[in-house]
């Protein structure tokens, strides 16, 4: 499933790679003179580096007309692209499989990176310039892993130098898609750190072929062919049946003494490039985790702007990660509205409520819909209205792929139906349901939410409202109509949902009162004359929400479920809902016309910083008629 923008390019890019190492693989094995070792290089490497793999393979070794390779791959910086290509095409390949590997087992990238080096430095000497090119070097196998060992050694420090860095960063990075081999990105990634890879180890294999440490580009032309071809070799002569040419083309050859490489030549170039590799290597620690795995964050989105650094623990990662969009269960229709009442089942005198949690696809505005955690499929999770006495029995069935639990905010319940997870109780496993039950001693205004991983959960939309009437007998407030206000905050970036948090790449940027945003939220019809109880709830909010009712002030009656006692109440036109916090004022309706319910936090009531229709996000309208 495409869930990021990358995920379109590297698409495209993957289609165009397939098609420029078809168009290589059919050229080199129809077409060009050159030896198996080669051809398969260049395949390999256009798979890897796909329209660039096919570029190299048009400028530096396509034979551009029949009975000119020789000429062709003369030059000195197309010999030093042939030597890269055989280097990178060997050993990017043990890398790939060791990055693989690694990954599926759940080792550490720092265990990673080593084995990939292990891996890739294995697969290019005793495979790629060991055994596929003995013929062309000539002497027994053995003999030419020792003489291969330090030429390979200086490219692969090289190549890895360059590699390495790259994957680790951007593995480590804000997608950690990118570390899972079962994901496009991974191989976008590879492909990425490959691309660098062969551009650091290029002067270096150039330096090589030139001192005849490698082979570069070579020609080698079948039986049926013309004895002689126009194209000279590096020593002058034609080349005919069988042979094989073209300039620095390989080991052995005598240079003058003034150009043949020297023992501190070469200890000087390996010492170099094994600093090089170090470096390449050290980088990333001091960056990221690198003693993370696939296995812990293989699958995580991070924000955009969030502060990740080389001590940054799983855990913070999973719980500020996007929703994954491929998890989600159900996508609610465009006008589906959450917090309805959830009516009970009886059994036994026993009122019975059943709530499920699962990730669902929920519309905050048209054309922006949100990836969430939610309740019966609804955001906010239903409302659960009883009254003081009432004996219920709540099951919650956990659908998440991730433990949960449920707390009732601000009940006496007993301790075990309180709903910590870890502290009075075990998280819910996935699948499993568990049973709150517990006698309602309470009315007033409250609210269930999340209590494991709550900055998550319950940011995403795991809570609802409880309203608890009083018993028949008890003193009631007196009111026309109620509402009750949920209010959550949200953030929202590059298609994916975030879990809204006080932290770097955290802060929200959308706002709803009950699931929506101004101007989706719902409209209050009332008549001059009536009065309207409000009931607000600081359910999922990082932010003290100073909510302002506009056409007159409003008597505050209740706080955190306590009914206040007439004495004690007051008028106001704002109250300042902290999370967790409620408030029950009353409205009169004084005069008709259309009035504003909205925090008063200007940014709050935007969408995305923008305003439609005259405000956004923690705004809604009373209208009121004559």
């Amino acid at each position: 499933m495409l869930i990021q923008p990358i995920d379109y390019f590297l698409v495209a890019w993957f289609s165009v790679a397939a098609l420029s190492t078809a168009y290589v693989a059919w050229d080199q094995f129809r077409n060009n003179p050159e030896p198996a070792v080669m051809k398969w290089g260049f395949v390999l490497i256009t798979l890897y580096l796909g329209p660039v793999g096919l570029l190299l393979y048009v400028l530096a070794d396509k034979e551009p007309r029949p009975g000119t390779h020789e000429e062709f791959v003369a030059p000195l910086w197309k010999q030093g692209i042939g030597s890269t290509i055989h280097c990178v095409a060997g050993d990017a390949t043990g890398i790939i499989l060791a990055a693989a590997v690694t990954a599926i087992l759940g080792l550490p990238m720092w265990v990673d990176v080593i084995v990939e080096y292990v891996a890739g430095f294995a697969f290019g000497l005793f495979i790629f310039q060991s055994l596929f090119m003995q013929k062309m070097m000539g002497g027994s196998y053995w003999e030419n892993v020792k003489k291969s060992f330090m030429p390979e050694f200086i490219s692969m420090n090289a190549m890895m130098a360059g590699m390495a860095p790259v994957m680790s960063i951007l593995m480590m990075g804000r997608d950690m898609r990118a570390m899972w081999p079962g994901e496009l990105l991974f191989w976008g990634v590879m492909a990425l750190g490959i691309g660098v890879g062969f551009a650091v180890a290029y002067p270096f294999n150039v330096w090589l072929v030139f001192k005849k440490l490698k082979h570069g580009l070579m020609t080698q032309r079948g039986d049926g062919e013309a004895e002689e071809k126009s194209s000279a070799s590096a020593d002058g002569k034609h080349a005919g049946h069988g042979e094989q040419s073209g300039e620095h083309s390989g080991e052995g050859g005598e240079l003058p003494p003034a150009l043949a490489p020297t023992r501190p030549q070469i200890a000087a170039l390996a010492s170099f490039t094994a600093i090089l590799l170090l470096i390449g290597y050290a980088y990333p620690f001091m960056k990221v985790n690198m003693a993370l795995s696939a296995h812990e964050v293989g699958d995580v989105v991070m924000p955009p702007g969030m502060i990740m650094d080389f001590d940054t623990p799983a855990a913070a990662m999973q719980d500020m990660a996007a929703v994954d969009p491929r998890k989600v269960s159900f996508s609610a229709a465009p006008d589906a509205r959450g917090g309805a009442v959830l009516e009970p089942r009886i059994e036994d005198g026993v009122k019975v409520f059943d709530l499920e949690a699962s990730i669902i696809e929920w519309s905050i505005l048209p054309g922006e819909r949100v990836q969430a955690y939610a309740f019966n499929r609804q955001l906010p999770g239903p409302t659960i209205r009883v009254t003081e006495g009432d004996r219920v029995r709540i099951n919650v069935t956990n659908k998440l792929d991730e433990g949960t639990t449920v707390h009732w905010h601000g009940l006496i319940v007993p301790n075990e139906m309180d709903g910590p997870a870890k502290v009075t109780q075990d998280p819910i496993a996935p699948g499993d349901t568990y049973r709150y039950e517990f006698t309602v001693g309470q009315n007033g205004t409250y609210f269930y939410h999340s209590h494991d991983h709550s900055d998550r959960q319950q940011t995403l939309g795991l809570y609802g409202a409880l309203i608890i009437d009083p018993p028949p007998d008890a003193e009631r407030i007196e009111a026309d109509q109620e509402y009750t206000i949920e209010l959550q905050e949200w953030l929202k970036r590059e298609w994916l949902t975030y879990p809204a948090m006080p932290m770097e790449g955290g802060m929200p940027n959308f706002f709803t009162i009950n699931g929506k945003a101004y101007p989706e939220t719902e409209t209050i019809r009332m008549k001059v004359g009536e009065t309207l109880r409000l009931r607000f709830i600081g359910s999922n909010t990082n932010s003290i929400h100073p909510m302002h009712v506009h056409g007159g002030p409003f008597e505050v009656v209740a706080r955190d479920g306590e009914t206040l006692a007439p004495s004690q109440r007051y008028l106001a036109d704002t109250v300042n809902v902290a999370p967790g916090q409620r408030y029950d004022v009353v409205w009169p309706a004084l005069k008709p016309g259309k009035w504003l319910i909205h925090c008063h936090i200007p940014h709050h009531t935007t969408n995305n910083n923008v305003e439609m229709d005259g405000g956004g996000g923690l705004m809604m309208v009373i209208e009121v008629a004559a």
